[in-house]
């Protein structure tokens, strides 16, 4: 193979992995300019357009998705023989893309941030929205680095570390007339109910349980983050399952009530992510082992503190 052609696949490879020639560029060290150049020398070579135009976006057509399959590989394996010992954190430029969930934002970001202002002064993390199935989509992509949340997607291409599992509670607020008491099923299925969910499907985990029994409650209004499910409960007649990590929470908890499902549902555990791309990527092998411990640690924490 020439050398040329080489270049290309290598400039190829890392269009494919950041799907944008920005960050393709940024990744290589290169110019736009230059990157651009790099795919008109594809087309012309190639005899195909290799990438084409989908508003601010750019998406491979057929031969590059079938060329990337046959090199991406052996690509990703040349590139981390040849990188494995270039991440140091103390003068690395690199960006991570983090899909997560405000709870973890608000759980571990100002010690991240911390953390990296410290001991790696150029590295920069971005959180992105975690959304259940799309995020697994994403790792894939190479669209985010990381992800914490459900892993309800097996594959071979996926791998994670168990974080911690939490069990859910019932929130409504303090004068709510079920409040104080324990709750029936029959009105439970009867109030009006706040979801959280990422994907923006009106249906949770107390929605797939109520699915087995041939049973259904009313989702009156869902929310996309945690961070305003205590105003909304305060202010409104509504009642919320939502995590018992929350529950520990005495800015959350204030001016609510917190009580029991009236039935037993698993607890959900939370895993952090990643793609096998990066199963010896020294920069994502270093920026997982932060965010795992962070997490576990904060998790620890606030388990252990007082109840409000």
């Amino acid at each position: 193979m020439k050398t040329q052609e080489l270049q290309l696949l290598y400039i190829f490879d890392a269009i494919m992995t950041e799907r944008s020639v920005t960050r393709a560029a940024e990744r290589l060290a290169m110019t736009q300019p230059a990157v651009s150049n790099a795919i008109s020398r594809m087309r012309h070579i190639w005899n195909d357009p290799v990438f084409v135009r989908k508003g601010r976006n750019i998406e491979p057509t057929s031969y590059a998705l079938s060329l990337w399959d046959q090199v991406g590989g052996p690509m990703f394996a040349l590139t981390n023989a040849v990188s494995a010992t270039q991440f140091d954190p103390g003068t690395s430029k690199r960006k991570f893309r983090l899909a997560v969930t405000d709870m973890i934002v608000e759980m571990i970001w100002r010690p991240l941030i911390k953390l990296l202002e410290e001991e790696a002064p150029g590295v920069d993390v971005h959180a992105v929205p975690y959304t259940p199935d799309g995020t697994h989509e994403n790792l894939r992509e190479a669209n985010v680095d990381l992800a914490v949340g459900m892993l309800n997607q097996h594959d071979h291409s996926l791998r994670s570390t168990w974080l911690f599992q939490g069990g859910y509670v019932l929130a409504m607020r303090e004068d709510h007339p079920l409040a104080g008491k324990k709750i029936t099923m029959e009105e439970f299925l009867e109030a009006r109910h706040l979801l959280v969910t990422m994907s923006g499907d009106a249906h949770g985990f107390v929605d797939s349980y109520l699915d087995q029994k041939g049973l259904s409650r009313r989702i009156a209004t869902t929310v996309n983050h945690f961070s305003i499910v205590p105003q909304v409960l305060r202010e409104a007649n509504l009642i919320a399952a939502v995590p018992e990590l929350i529950s520990q929470d005495c800015g959350f908890v204030n001016g609510l009530w917190m009580g029991e499902l009236p039935f037993e549902v698993d607890p959900t555990s939370l895993y952090l992510i990643w793609h096998a791309r990066h199963d010896r990527d020294p920069g994502v092998i270093w920026m997982r082992g932060h965010i795992e411990r962070l997490l576990q640690q904060r998790w620890h924490e606030i388990m252990a503190s007082p109840k409000c």
